[in-house]
């Protein structure tokens, strides 16, 4: 009986992996900016899996990224490839070569807003530190900058809150347009991520 209970567990992990990953977004990805308190890290991971983004992209130039506690991020970045780079000029290039837009977040009045982008496209947001926001490097050098709409008295979200309303807006985009309902990958490239991802 042991036995059985045990197959029916492996069998239903296999099942949710397997619809897990054919509802991954390898086309949507989030650049993190020196963003250095590890409860905002754990958020922001936790909602990029929510979402089905592959991997995250991390420049840390200023800041140390933060160890992040499996229990405050739902073990949530083991699900979550995560690529390093010393600055965001490489992090630009590289996406850029892979075929993504970057849209940077800002506080600046004028600029278009998240409702504005096409986020079923090839798309990476980048959010900034928690106080300086992102760099004006990182602003400068994005394809396009964008502000969340606030109707309040406090012009500004807190990071990982600002990250999970523009990537529900993805998500919502791309659950409209279909994004979810057919896998982005391979038979092969599944069943590589599935092997990979029954050994976690």
């Amino acid at each position: 009986m042991r036995g059985l209970n045990l197959t029916m567990r492996s069998e239903r992990r296999q099942t949710k992996l397997r619809r897990v990953l054919e509802r991954r977004q390898p086309d949507l990805t989030v650049v993190l900016e020196n963003v250095h308190d590890p409860h905002n890290v754990s958020a922001i991971l936790r909602s990029a899996d929510a979402v089905g983004i592959c991997q995250v992209q991390l420049v840390y130039t200023s800041e140390k990224f933060p160890r992040v506690g499996k229990k405050s991020s739902a073990s949530a970045g083991k699900w979550l490839g995560r690529r390093k780079f010393s600055s965001i000029e490489e992090c630009y290039r590289v996406l850029r070569g892979e075929g993504f837009k970057v849209y940077a977040t800002s506080l600046t009045e004028g600029r278009q807003t998240l409702y504005d982008l096409d986020l079923t496209k090839k798309v990476g947001l980048v959010f900034g530190n928690e106080h300086r926001g992102v760099s004006d490097d990182t602003a400068r050098l994005a394809d396009g900058v964008f502000i969340i709409p606030m109707m309040g008295m406090i012009q500004s979200l807190n990071v990982s809150v600002a990250c999970a309303v523009s990537l529900y807006e993805a998500l919502r985009q791309r659950l409209d347009a279909g994004h979810y309902r057919v896998a982005k990958f391979t038979p092969e490239e599944l069943e590589k991520l599935r092997e990979d991802w029954l050994k976690k």
